[in-house]
């Protein structure tokens, strides 16, 4: 007796009695034989579900999920108030064909100055930069190079990483005779003078839990291809096909996306391109990696808690998830869940804008909220965009933005806004945002539920053995939720959107730390068997899964680097479809940190031009 709690009205919290309680997670940290062992104990019948209601209760889920009346109705997809329309955008028709958006995409970035990126003709840029893909487009009108002659470099690239020990693979499906069909077509199109768009011969790789044929889905598993057959490519894949992209394979992921580090037994971990013995992120791990490394200007992810966004903040990169709905999943393993959105991963954020240009469009009407608005990119080439930044008001929440492992990040943090503050007025205030901790149990009963879901009929057929060690954890946990459960989190998925509805009458933005530390290191004993860290997976995820539950967009930036040398990521949180905002905001920061980027010590130079 006692133990029930009733939680006031949404519409009648105080905000003022808030209190902020870092979370701290009693759970083992568990590699190599002590792993496997846990794993078969919590699959066991018994006192697996011991196990479980006992992790369960000492984190504070079970008090969430069976003792609190939540007084609100559900909300099993996010549901999105109208918004005001973002100022200083050019709009673009959903319906429209791919490369014509991209073309628009063009014109609303900044003028194009060959000398910024070419000295003297020479190939060698004046300092540190990734080639954007406006570089490469430069290259190939003016015949500096070929789309077929960067292939080969990239090729050469990758079976030099592929025959590395222990095997780390960005890619874990590839086929250097489709990447040079793919290549001549597009070099021929050049030699034609009729490039189908700036995105022709830009090598991109795809996540491989969406589709792109003819490479199978596999999930980053041993056998999912075996269960569900590849005929066609996903939507996004297609879009970017029509844009002349080169598509050179599936990367490598964490598997079935239910983790935050990368790890993979099955093909080989990747390492992190600043320190291959630190963890790329996850689980878009090989797309970040990819991207971060210079093989490929962009590539595909899947962000479903944070999976773009982490890897990019991890590697140094750009990650882009966009507001759910706001692109197709058709063709991808995620095609029915509600918190999981395709997205880009970038070199840069002029070519996130050409990418997500690309790709957009809206999910099946049945399954997804009520677009209102046309999807628009920021007019960066007007003399506007100035005076647009000076009227942003900037959102952070101090004691959840300062709860993270590491002074570095909050100061690199903090000096950015400072920087946004004196160099274009974006003012900065300070938000409340109440129930982190039924916020992250949200997540995890809702996107644990869609992944049984997904996995759940082959598991029973007998495929669960062959699952990795993580995954097979994992798996174990969600089985402990019940359907009660499940629309208990969809009550607070209603609470949690209007707080940040609330908040978005004050801010335009949220911003925080992409992650709660940099890239962690990777035991050597977890590359055979795995691990299960969940102090380092609530760190990574910590400021991520907000925009998950909620469907918001999101993007994160890199703004520096730790004592250690690794990458940091700045997070902006937009409102709903508003995602000319966030990569306006993100453009100038990367512009003021450019001069701090790094080469990343596994780096490779394709676009060699003499």
């Amino acid at each position: 007796m006692g133990k029930k709690q009733v939680m006031v009205p949404v519409n009648e919290v105080d905000l003022t009695e808030v209190k902020y309680v870092p979370e701290k997670f009693e759970t083992p940290h568990l590699t190599g034989f002590w792993f496997k062992l846990f794993v078969k104990v919590m699959e066991a019948p018994l006192i697996g579900s011991l196990i479980t209601s006992h992790l369960k209760q000492k984190n504070g889920m079970t008090e969430i999920l069976k003792n609190t009346v939540i007084p609100e109705v559900p909300m099993f997809i996010p549901q999105f108030p109208l918004q005001d329309p973002e100022p200083g955008v050019v709009c673009l028709e959903e319906d429209g064909k791919p490369e014509e958006r991209v073309d628009l995409a063009l014109k609303c970035l900044p003028h194009y100055d060959p000398s910024s990126s070419w000295n003297s003709g020479s190939g060698e840029p004046f300092r540190f930069r990734y080639w954007k893909i406006r570089d490469y487009g430069y290259a190939y009108r003016s015949k500096f190079t070929t789309p077929s002659m960067v292939a080969e470099q990239f090729i050469s690239a990758i079976e030099v990483l592929n025959d590395k020990q222990p095997s780390a693979p960005l890619l874990i499906s590839f086929d250097p005779k489709e990447v040079r069909r793919q290549a001549a077509a597009s070099t021929q199109r050049f030699e034609e003078g009729i490039p189908l768009s700036i995105l022709d011969g830009i090598l991109i790789a795809v996540k491989d839990d969406i589709d792109c044929f003819p490479h199978p889905s596999k999930g980053g598993s041993t056998w999912f291809h075996e269960v569900r057959q590849v005929n066609i490519d996903a939507v996004s894949v297609s879009r970017l096909r029509s844009s002349g992209a080169i598509l050179v394979g599936k990367t490598n992921m964490h598997e079935f996306g239910m983790g935050t580090t990368g790890n993979n037994p099955n093909y080989g971990t990747p390492g992190n391109p600043h320190n291959p013995k630190r963890y790329t992120g996850g689980s878009s791990s090989g797309s970040a990696a990819i991207v971060a490394s210079g093989l490929c200007s962009a590539a595909l992810g899947t962000d479903g808690g944070g999976s773009i966004r982490i890897p990019a903040s991890l590697c140094g990169v750009v990650g882009l998830k966009t507001t759910f709905g706001r692109t197709d999943l058709t063709g991808s393993l995620w095609e029915a869940g509600t918190v999981t959105i395709a997205g880009p991963i970038t070199a840069t954020v002029e070519d996130a804008i050409l990418v997500y240009a690309a790709i957009l469009g809206s999910s099946p009407a049945d399954r997804i909220p009520l677009n209102p608005s046309l999807p628009c990119l920021p007019d960066l080439s007007s003399n506007e965009s100035s005076n647009i930044l000076g009227s942003l008001t900037l959102g952070k929440y101090t004691k959840w933005f300062n709860d993270i492992s590491s002074t570095d990040i909050t100061d690199k943090c903090e000096d950015v806004l400072n920087q946004l503050f004196h160099l274009h007025g974006c003012k900065t205030t300070e938000i409340v945002i109440p129930e982190l901790r039924e916020l992250r149990t949200a997540h995890t009963v809702t996107f644990g539920s869609e992944s049984l879901c997904l996995l759940n009929p082959d598991c029973e057929d007998g495929k669960g053995v062959r699952l990795t060690n993580d995954t097979r954890t994992n798996l174990a946990l969600f089985r402990s939720f019940a359907a009660s459960d499940y629309v208990s989190v969809q009550r607070l998925r209603r609470r949690i959107m209007y707080y940040h509805m609330e908040i978005f009458k004050k801010v335009d933005v949220i911003v925080t730390p992409t992650t709660g530390m940099t890239a962690p290191e990777i035991p050597e004993s977890a590359l055979e068997v795995g691990e299960t860290n969940l102090q380092v997976v609530a760190s990574l995820m910590q400021f991520a899964i907000t925009a998950n539950i909620l469907g918001l967009p999101a993007i994160s930036v890199p703004i520096g680097y730790d004592k250690q040398g690794l990458p940091i990521g700045l997070q902006l949180i937009g409102r709903p479809w508003c995602e000319a905002t966030i990569l306006r905001l993100a453009s100038v920061i990367e512009e003021f940190s450019a001069e701090y980027r790094k080469k990343p010590m596994e780096f490779y130079d394709i676009l060699k031009v003499k």
